[in-house]
């Protein structure tokens, strides 16, 4: 392939433009979670609430909900809410209440004149709950340790609100386990560390903690109840400060998920996700815009700039190299406390199908809200 000098000169200067950039990225933000530690020595262990969100749960509860009703803690209770389960969720409940006595269960029944999602049972949940530290996890999700709900809790204070945890994903075998984990690990790094340089952003429902007080102070999901999802990103970007926001990314600390079997499972649950990204702050769309488009160019030059065989071949596979060797010596301080070592120097190559598929995920949102607008 041949092209004109100059353009050859434009695209090798954006090159290093998407390069500078995204060690920018790497060394100022990531770095910060790579090399944490926490210092805090930890004497404070308020009563909490696990908040628990359930609608026709059953297997998942009979699995993961024992784990959660023996933590190693003295002062908590448990609140299950059952929305509108009909598969057996509500007897099951009741069986282990018998055994658990600070096991609360609040039941939401079926209304036909009135359709609700995740949220209003979060609601109910949250005005349930007796204790002012309120832990937040899924039905699907199991705690890494008996101490998880201690690790996650000691970290509230006089000046903490809001402590960002970690959502681990089941190893299995095969590619889409592995990208499914990575995909979830990449963005822990982001707002795990956006949150350490003081710039929080979001949470992961999986494992999240924040103060009941503040949800009120915020009117709750009110400014984006309308929206399916994001009753833990879009909750986090709205309340979270500068000063009101910890990390716990102890191992101790940790959720542990089943990953989707499939890729158009795994495709439908990306779509509610990123469906939250366009409420955020006009700051976080910049600095989640300005990683992205970095990366994305980072990767298309490098490899357009090697097919026409530039006169620059030289500094942009030592861009490359350079730009590997941080990734994998940052990635993998943060993978040690994450137990995702198996994905290390597999990150190139999980990073470029994830660039793929982000696309895949905008576009059929993208399609989805043209078909219901055509049958409306």
């Amino acid at each position: 392939m041949i092209i004109p000098q100059a353009t050859e000169i434009y695209l090798f200067a954006i090159f290093c433009y998407a390069f500078i950039i995204q060690l920018w990225y790497y060394l100022f933000y990531f770095r910060v979670l790579g090399f944490y530690k926490k210092k805090d020595e930890v004497t404070h262990f308020p009563p909490a609430s696990i908040i628990i969100c359930a609608k026709n749960e059953l297997q998942n509860l009979r699995e993961n909900l024992p784990a959660v009703l023996t933590q190693n803690y003295s002062d908590y209770e448990v609140v299950v809410v059952n929305d509108c389960s009909y598969d057996g969720t509500d007897e099951m409940l009741k069986e282990f209440a018998k055994q658990y006595s600070y096991l609360k269960i609040v039941t939401i029944k079926e209304d036909e004149h009135y359709v609700h999602g995740k949220k209003f049972a979060q609601m109910v949940g949250i005005k349930g709950a007796k204790n002012e530290c309120l832990l937040f996890t899924d039905a699907d999700c199991k705690p890494a340790s008996s101490d998880w709900l201690k690790t996650m809790v000691s970290n509230f204070d006089d000046k903490t609100d809001i402590v960002l945890g970690y959502g681990n994903y089941e190893k299995t075998k095969g590619w889409l386990n592995k990208l499914i984990r990575f995909d979830a690990f990449y963005i822990a790094v982001q707002y795990l560390s956006f949150a350490l340089v003081n710039r929080p952003y979001m949470g992961i429902g999986r494992n999240l903690a924040y103060r009941k007080s503040l949800f009120f102070k915020h009117k709750g999901f009110a400014s984006h109840y309308h929206i399916d999802s994001g009753d833990d990103d879009l909750f986090v970007n709205r309340a979270a400060t500068k000063t009101n926001c910890k990390v716990e990314i102890n191992p101790l600390a940790q959720t542990i998920t089943k990953a989707k079997k499939s890729y158009s499972d795994w495709i439908k649950q990306k779509r509610r996700h990123i469906t939250t990204a366009g409420y955020y702050t006009a700051s976080t769309k910049i600095l989640l815009g300005l990683l992205t488009i970095s990366q994305y160019l980072f990767f298309f030059l490098l490899i357009l700039l090697l097919l026409i065989k530039t006169k620059f071949v030289i500094p942009v596979l030592s861009a490359f190299v350079l730009r590997y060797f941080v990734q994998i010596l940052i990635f993998s301080k943060t993978m040690n406390k994450t137990s995702e070592k198996d994905l290390l120097f597999l990150a190139p190559i999980l990073e470029l199908k994830l660039l793929f598929f982000y696309p895949v995920f905008l576009l059929s949102n993208l399609f989805a809200r043209k078909k219901n607008k055509w049958k409306n």
